[in-house]
């Protein structure tokens, strides 16, 4: 037998032999009697100003470092404000693990004061999730949690715990390993799908390799680089995986999508094979997904099994670990090569000419006034490749996506597939937290800033100096930019006012931070360089933009990535395209 403690210990001495460092959470009645151990843990608490914070900045923490992120909140309210962070974690394969406290096991189901449904609550958005009431079986469920969300895809795990069973005796003892029925995530490609994988690029005169963010989760980044130099084929990263490949790698031809470049775009659609690699046919990639691609055989990779015939059809499956699943590809097509390679020439003398012809861009506002795409491209050239850079969701997300230069994986965070607005000031904070003396950028819009900035507070105290650029255009501006091309400019409820309320100057300075303006399009460097120089608190830049520029290119909801617009109005000239 291990040693007699209370639950609320047991827990704590679970999370320490899990090998957690730091933990952002916030106390509360249920979970009270957890942080009484917590106070003579090893275990680093945060105290976040907001439980959604303390989510977020759990996956940040888990993104930028490739460990678990831990979040800890009590019963009810405190429970469901981690529902978005979660839900969000489970869209980008994050391993998370909350805990939160539950009402006592005898009050579950009388609708106690702050009790809630958790476990029922977020079933949908958990990879898996528990609810503990006898304390004997708090370690069995730490060490599963951590091995649910850190193998396989990663996700999200929630622990709720009665009250109770954290204020009872129990004898500790954490389990050695672990043997979960019907939990085996298959690691090992299949050796004859290898082999018809190699089939099918042997024979391709078009292929492409389409990179998603599962790259990044199977730390495959280097496997990937000898497999793209080995077939010589172009390359794409989606959003999720901005930085997998280097954006200064000549086979790279940037990101695809609803606000790819042309080159990327257009690449998945003429491709004769698409050798998909932890990506999932998104429909932010797609565009309408019968006419993605059509000429295109697949080759899908992806350790979760689900994915694979999800929203498209494979030619060849490979279940299995990326970086194994590449490992056992590159020397087979490396013998293939030996006697044969096919020839891409053709292929990238029209990939080249689309690259070349349209690079992204964006158009100079009117005199005086400050373009948000010349703000976030100074900023990623001047804190350079060696930061983190972490986006909101909207415009200012595109444009760090596609004017931000990015060299190496775990250097660009942002909420893809849930796409939360707030999510980047606190995921910022979990990314300095695990990474700090690594330069730590938040991108955010005014309309993001406004719901989460709460956690400068928690940075200022905690010395976690990371350093957010308001894109102010006093506007929702993605949103903006849809009523302008689809609601004939009906600004319906999209007008923040954020030039005038609140002066975020002043609100940066209250909440303990160094805050800056930038108001002329000549001071930009000038400001970020400033910014740059102050490392003893976070630093909040509000960079007052000119209030109508666009994201381009842009493939319209529900439209064919064919009809992709690279400005207002305007398509590709493709007929001058050898295509």
């Amino acid at each position: 037998m291990g040693t007699e403690m209370t639950g609320a210990s047991s827990l704590v001495k679970s999370l320490e032999a899990a090998g957690v460092e730091v933990m952002f959470g916030i106390p509360g009645g249920a979970i009270l009697p957890a942080y009484d151990p917590i106070f003579d843990s090893s275990i680093r608490h945060i105290l976040v100003r907001h439980e959604q914070g303390a989510g977020h900045a759990a996956t940040g923490y888990a993104q930028v470092t490739g460990r678990v992120g831990v979040c800890i909140a009590t019963s009810g309210p405190g429970a469901t404000n981690l529902v978005t962070p979660l839900a969000d974690a489970q869209m980008d394969s994050v391993p998370l693990v909350a805990i939160t406290g539950q009402v006592p096991s005898a009050a579950i189901g009388t609708d106690a004061f702050q009790e809630a449904d958790i476990r029922g609550v977020t079933m949908p958005i958990t990879k898996h999730n528990y609810l503990i009431t006898n304390p004997d079986d708090i370690p069995r469920a730490i060490a599963e949690a951590f091995h649910i969300a850190s193998t396989g895809r990663p996700g999200p795990v929630l622990v709720d715990i009665a009250k109770d069973a954290l204020q009872k005796m129990t004898n500790f003892s954490y389990p050695k390993s672990i043997q979960l029925a019907g939990y085996k995530p298959q690691i090992e490609p299949n050796a004859e799908a290898i082999r018809d994988a190699v089939a099918l690029i042997m024979s391709a005169k078009k292929p492409v390799l389409y990179v998603g963010g599962g790259i990044i989760k199977a730390n495959a980044s280097k496997q990937l680089m000898q497999l793209a130099e080995l077939t010589g084929a172009p390359v794409v990263t989606t959003l999720m995986a901005r930085g997998a490949f280097p954006d200064s790698h000549h086979l790279h031809l940037g990101m695809p999508g609803m606000h790819g470049t042309v080159a990327a775009v257009t690449a998945l659609q003429k491709s004769d094979l698409l050798i998909t690699l932890g990506a999932r046919f998104d429909d932010r990639v797609t565009g309408k997904l019968s006419s993605f691609a059509v000429h295109a055989k697949v080759i899908h990779a992806d350790i979760d099994p689900a994915e694979i015939g999800k929203n498209r059809f494979a030619d060849v499956p490979i279940i299995g670990d990326l970086a194994h699943t590449l490992n056992a590809l590159i020397p087979a097509l490396q013998s293939e090569f030996k006697k044969n390679k096919p020839d891409l020439t053709v292929w990238w003398r029209q990939m080249a000419s689309l690259r070349a012809t349209y690079p992204l861009g964006y158009d100079t506002p009117p005199d005086g006034m400050i373009s948000p795409q010349h703000v976030i491209e100074r900023i990623g050239a001047i804190a350079g490749p060696e930061s983190i850079f972490v986006a909101g969701v909207g415009q200012h997300q595109m444009w760090a996506s596609q004017f931000v230069k990015y060299e190496r994986p775990r250097s660009w965070l942002n909420s893809g597939g849930l796409g939360t607005m707030g999510y980047a000031v606190p995921a910022a904070m979990g990314a300095k937290v695990g990474a700090p003396d690594t330069t730590v950028w938040a991108i955010d819009g005014d309309g993001c800033f406004q719901m989460t900035n709460q956690e400068l507070v928690t940075c200022a105290l905690n010395n976690i100096p990371i350093k957010v650029a308001i894109i102010n255009n006093e506007s929702l501006g993605m949103v903006r930019q849809w009523q302008t091309m689809f609601y004939e400019g009906r600004y319906s409820n999209t007008s923040l006012d954020s030039k005038r309320i609140p002066d975020f100057v002043k609100l940066a300075d209250a909440m303990g931070c160094a805050g800056l303006r930038c108001e002329r399009p000549e001071d930009v460097d000038a400001v970020i360089k400033e910014a740059m120089s102050i490392n003893d608190q976070p630093v909040v830049v509000d960079f007052r933009v000119f209030r109508d520029a666009m994201v381009w290119p842009m493939v319209a909801a529900g439209t064919s990535n064919d009809e992709i617009m690279i400005a207002r109005g305007l398509a590709p000239d493709w007929d001058s395209q050898e295509l």
